[in-house]
C-alpha cells in the first residue's frame, strides 16, 4: 500500500540521483562543460586562492653567477558567499490518499512532480548562470490595466512568481505569471498587481541579491568582484568589445590569438544569442563551408569554429557573444543537491494550515572564474551578414 513513506523513500532513493544528473549536466552545454567542487569551501563561504601572472623566480645567468632571486607565485584571494538555491515540490494528501492502492498512479503523480520541479530548475539555473547575481529578471517600461510591458522578456515564462522593487522599495510580492506575450513583451498575472509602477524591476520570489556569481556579473561594471577592487586589480577585467561588427572567423580567431599570447588561456567554449548563432551560420553558408558538428557533454550538439563548440542560449541577448575558458571556472558547493530533511530525517512536511505536503531540494554553492581576463564578451554584433557573392 501506498504512503507518505513510500513517498519519501522514492524521493530519495530514486528520484534524488537522477535530479542530481539532470539538474547537473542537462541544464544548457555551458554547465555541463563547467567542474563542480567542494575544494575552497569554508563554512558558509567559498575563500578561494587564485594565481595572478607567473612566478617570479626565474632569469638566465652566468656560469658562476648568482643564483635567480625566488619569488614566490602571487595569489589573491577570492571571497564570496555560498548561494542557496532551492527548488519545491507540493503533493495533496487527497492525491496521495487516491493513490494509495495504485502503485502506478503513484509513480505518475512523483514523476509529474519532479518533471515539473526539475523543468523549473534548469529554466532558473540556466538564467542565473548569464544574470549577475541580482535576480532581475526584466525592468517594468509601462502598465496599463494590470499588464505589465517590459523591457524583455527572455528571463520570464509562464508559471514563474515575481517580485516588483524600485531600488529596495517592495512594491508588489509574489505575483504568478499567466501568460507572456513575447511580440509585445507583456506579461500577464494571475492576480492584479497593486502597486507595481513604470521602471520597477522584476526578480524571482525572494531571490533579489541572492543569486549566484553568472557571467552578468564577471563581465559587469561593478566596483568589486569576488571582493577585490577591481580598479587595483586590472586583470579582474574580462576582454570585452562593442563595436558593431559582422560575425566571421578573423573577428573569432583575433579574440583567441589576444587572449592565449595576454593571458595564456585556452578558449573551449563559444556562447551566443540566437541571432549571432544564425548570422555565423549564414556567413558558413555565404563561403560555401560545410558545418562541423560538435558533440558536447551531456548529449548536446553545437556548430564548431575550429574545433570550439558555438551554442546559442536564450538567455543571451540576440547580438552578445562569449569566448570561455572553461577550464577557469569552478562550481564550488557545500553538497551537492540534496533534499532538507526534518526532523527523523523526513523530506516530506505538512504545508502549515493546508492539506498538502512539500520537499524542497536544496544546494549551497557559487561560480567562480579564477582568470576573469582570460574570456571575452563581444555585443552589438551584427545578427545579419554580407554575402559577398549576391548581385
Amino acid at each position: 500500500m501506498v504512503d507518505l513513506s513510500t513517498a519519501q523513500n522514492a524521493l530519495k532513493d530514486a528520484y534524488l540521483s537522477v535530479a542530481c544528473n539532470q539538474l547537473n549536466t542537462q541544464t544548457n552545454p555551458l554547465l555541463a562543460k563547467i567542474k563542480q567542487s567542494s575544494s575552497d569551501v569554508y563554512g558558509k563561504q567559498i575563500i578561494k586562492m587564485a594565481p595572478v601572472g607567473l612566478n617570479g623566480g626565474i632569469g638566465a645567468g652566468s656560469e658562476t653567477g648568482l643564483l635567480p632571486t625566488a619569488n614566490e607565485n602571487n595569489y589573491v584571494q577570492f571571497k564570496t558567499t555560498l548561494k542557496n538555491l532551492y527548488g519545491t515540490i507540493e503533493i495533496s494528501d487527497k492525491a496521495i490518499r487516491a493513490s494509495a492502492n495504485n502503485s502506478g498512479a503513484f509513480v505518475d503523480l512523483l514523476n509529474a512532480e519532479m518533471e515539473g520541479l526539475l523543468t523549473a530548475s534548469k529554466f532558473n539555473l540556466g538564467r542565473m548562470l548569464y544574470g549577475d547575481g541580482s535576480g532581475a529578471v526584466g525592468t517594468v517600461t509601462a502598465v496599463e490595466s494590470g499588464v505589465v510591458t517590459m523591457d524583455s522578456v527572455k528571463n520570464l515564462m509562464e508559471g514563474m512568481v515575481v517580485d516588483a522593487f524600485a531600488g529596495n522599495v517592495a512594491h508588489d510580492a509574489g505575483l504568478r505569471i499567466s501568460y507572456v506575450d513575447r511580440g509585445a513583451k507583456k506579461v500577464y498575472f494571475t492576480t492584479t498587481p497593486s502597486s507595481i509602477a513604470e521602471s520597477d524591476v522584476l526578480y524571482v520570489q525572494g531571490s533579489k541579491g541572492n543569486e549566484i556569481t553568472g557571467l552578468g556579473a564577471i563581465f559587469g561594471n561593478s566596483a568589486t568582484l569576488y571582493g577585490l577592487n577591481r580598479a587595483n586589480n586590472k586583470w579582474l577585467t574580462p576582454y570585452t568589445s562593442t563595436d558593431s561588427k559582422e560575425i566571421n572567423d578573423t573577428l573569432l580567431q583575433t579574440a583567441v590569438d589576444f587572449l592565449e599570447e595576454n593571458t595564456g588561456s585556452k578558449i573551449d567554449f563559444i556562447t551566443c544569442g540566437a541571432g549571432v548563432k544564425r548570422a555565423y551560420q549564414e556567413y558558413l553558408a555565404c563561403y560555401r563551408r560545410n558545418i562541423d558538428v560538435a558533440n558536447l557533454e551531456g548529449g548536446y550538439k553545437a556548430i564548431s569554429f575550429n574545433g570550439i563548440p558555438v551554442v546559442s542560449d536564450r538567455f543571451i541577448a540576440d547580438d552578445t557573444l562569449y569566448m570561455l575558458d572553461t577550464s577557469k571556472f569552478t562550481m564550488h558547493q557545500l553538497c551537492d543537491w540534496e533534499w532538507i530533511e526534518g526532523e527523523g530525517g523526513k523530506i516530506l512536511r505538512q504545508k502549515a494550515g493546508y492539506p498538502a505536503y512539500t520537499a524542497t531540494l536544496v544546494k549551497y554553492a557559487d561560480l567562480i572564474c579564477e582568470q576573469p581576463n582570460g574570456q571575452a564578451k563581444f555585443s552589438n554584433i551584427l545578427t545579419t551578414v554580407t554575402n559577398p557573392f549576391s548581385n
